[in-house]
């Protein structure tokens, strides 16, 4: 039922909820006209056209995906182009290699660029600036403990830069932030999301 209630409404986007800030992504999804659904489990993420890595903690995230039966099946999804988007710790989970990785943690990959994990400095070094994202325009980025882009490779769009660090990329069906739009109240990047989804759908 829900797919038919996609099809009518807008496409059914899931946010993965395993950690984090999931019900702002699903509001956030909701006011820019995709029909947002939470997403645990394999069969739950093969109903979905597109999906949102939220932000939360980059490590008990991929210790939870593993738990959970989940990182095979979204690194299967991703390779094969279903729409991604990830916000900060998300952003970390969609990196082919992250430079300081904590043990044990994995990630999904599918945006070719390597990562610093908390590289914008503590919890308490949490701050906002003014982002301005190519194709939406100026966002007011919200950064908590936020990772940001060392490198990407040739196929890799960079989309936004703060203080000569990359904060905003994509490549292919694969978009990232390292801060929160989701907290702001302005929907435009989950709107640019929802029409990627739109657009390979």
């Amino acid at each position: 039922m829900a797919g038919d209630q996609g099809a009518a409404a807008g496409p059914l986007i899931g946010v993965l909820a395993l950690q984090g800030d999931v019900r702002e992504h699903l509001a956030a999804l909701a006011a820019a006209g995709a029909v947002p659904t939470t997403v645990r489990r394999p069969d739950e993420l093969a109903a979905v056209d597109g999906l949102v890595i939220p932000g939360g903690e980059s490590t008990t995230m991929s210790k939870l995906a593993v738990l959970f039966g989940m990182l095979e099946p979204l690194r299967t999804r991703v390779r094969a182009g279903m729409p991604v988007y990830g916000t900060c710790a998300g952003l970390i989970l969609l990196a082919e290699k992250i430079l300081d990785p904590r043990s044990g943690q994995e990630t999904v990959g599918g945006i070719d660029m390597i990562v610093r994990r908390n590289a914008f400095g503590r919890q308490n070094e949490s701050f906002e600036a003014a982002v301005d994202v190519v194709g939406v325009g100026p966002v007011d980025g919200v950064f908590i403990r936020a990772p940001w882009v060392e490198s990407v490779g040739a196929e890799v769009e960079v989309l936004a830069e703060h203080g000569g660090h990359v904060v905003a990329v994509r490549q292919g069906n694969a978009l990232a932030t390292a801060f929160h739009p989701e907290l702001t109240g302005d929907h435009r990047l989950h709107g640019f999301f929802t029409e990627m989804v739109r657009s390979a759908g």
